[in-house]
């Protein structure tokens, strides 16, 4: 990959995190507050829609840079040469570009996005202070709490929507991190209801997320290029 592009990749890639972060942040909000175990309304209801965005916008400019820094290098690297540089394999070389682009920014991600959730089911702390707090209780760990299941999340979801979106684009070729304890828990707590907490703002999350991120960095790609 030339210079030119890496640095087009890193700079569109986080204008469209941010875009895509701060545009639908109180949607995000909703959908944390409706998963929090003191229910919605204790956890801040439809107030403070915008708490915790300070660690959101901190966040997603690196994330977003470190992802489609990665995808760009990766898929590039792939397709020089060997079997990947076949057409008809081109959807593999983007699954895999795609999936490690997501276990790279899932580094920076988690622990932004630990401490925006917390913030936004605890008004009483700003974003600053539960910050503090997680280091001082439960030390770098704690802000690596769920990384697996974060990545196992995203990395299906980037399977189909990168080698779609190349396809489409003209002329482009809980503690312990146990998720069956966490599911079972969430099932016996609160039913099957429970585990499809904020299920609709989720998918209307991706839905209109995947449109201004993608769109975002396309338009900011090919206008720095």
């Amino acid at each position: 990959m030339e210079r030119r592009e890496f640095m087009a990749s890193l700079v569109a890639g986080g204008c469209a995190g941010m875009c895509v972060d701060l545009t639908l942040f109180p949607l995000d909000t909703i959908k944390t507050r409706l998963q929090s175990q003191q229910g919605f309304y204790k956890a801040g209801g439809f107030r403070g829609i915008y708490a915790g965005v300070p660690s959101a916008a901190v966040g997603s400019f690196p994330n977003a840079a470190a992802f489609f820094v990665t995808y760009e290098y990766t898929k590039a690297l792939l397709g020089t040469s060997g079997v990947f540089a076949l057409p008809h394999v081109a959807p593999v070389t983007h699954m895999l570009a795609a999936s490690l682009g997501e276990i790279v920014a899932c580094l920076i991600r988690v622990p932004t996005e630990v401490v925006k959730q917390r913030a936004q089911a605890s008004l009483s702390s700003s974003t600053y202070n539960i910050l503090l707090a997680t280091l001082r209780e439960e030390g770098v760990r704690g802000l690596y709490r769920g990384y697996g299941s974060t990545v196992l999340r995203e990395i299906p979801f980037s399977l189909v929507q990168f080698p779609l979106w190349e396809y489409l684009k003209a002329g482009s070729t809980t503690a312990s991190g146990n998720i069956p304890l966490v599911l079972y828990d969430v099932w016996r707590s609160r039913g099957i209801a429970g585990l499809f907490a904020g299920s609709i703002p989720r998918m209307t999350f991706i839905s209109a997320g995947g449109f201004i991120f993608l769109g975002a960095y396309e338009k900011v790609r090919r206008t720095l290029l």
